[in-house]
């Protein structure tokens, strides 16, 4: 059975097997830069199985008027059972009045662009908004 519940830089290993696992390297260079990344985060929800963290979102913004998905993440082995709806669901209703919800993603992933389409979400260029990266 999968438990939800909050995360914390006390989890930073299994955090960081996550990533590793999934080849999210960036994360993986600056423990203290990932803590305080983590410190500072919105909102930091886990998908836990037998105790063990198998998944996670976290969210940065101000809660009230922005929210960005920063991360999204699941381990393999535990992928296609649904986690992953789980955990944005939740970030989407706890998030609902929120004037904008934002997600990056690559452009060319089928997967992931099919995953937030199936939310009702909707690429920057079927909008009125542009969106500018260093």
């Amino acid at each position: 059975m999968i438990v939800y519940k909050k995360v914390t830089s006390q989890e930073l290993e299994a955090v960081k097997d996550i990533y590793a696992e999934a080849k999210w390297l960036s994360y993986l260079t600056d423990d203290n830069q990932l803590v305080r990344a983590f410190d500072h985060s919105l909102y930091f929800l886990g998908a836990y199985h037998k105790d063990i963290l198998v998944g996670f979102v976290r969210c940065i913004g101000d809660g009230e008027y922005m929210v960005l998905v920063q991360d999204l993440i699941v381990k393999k082995a535990f992928q296609q059972q649904g986690i992953g709806s789980t955990l944005f669901q939740k970030v989407w209703d706890q998030f609902s009045h929120v004037r904008m919800f934002h997600v990056v993603t690559d452009l060319e992933d089928p997967v992931d662009n099919h995953f937030y389409q199936s939310f009702g979400m909707k690429k920057l260029s079927e909008g009125h908004m542009i969106s500018y990266f260093r």
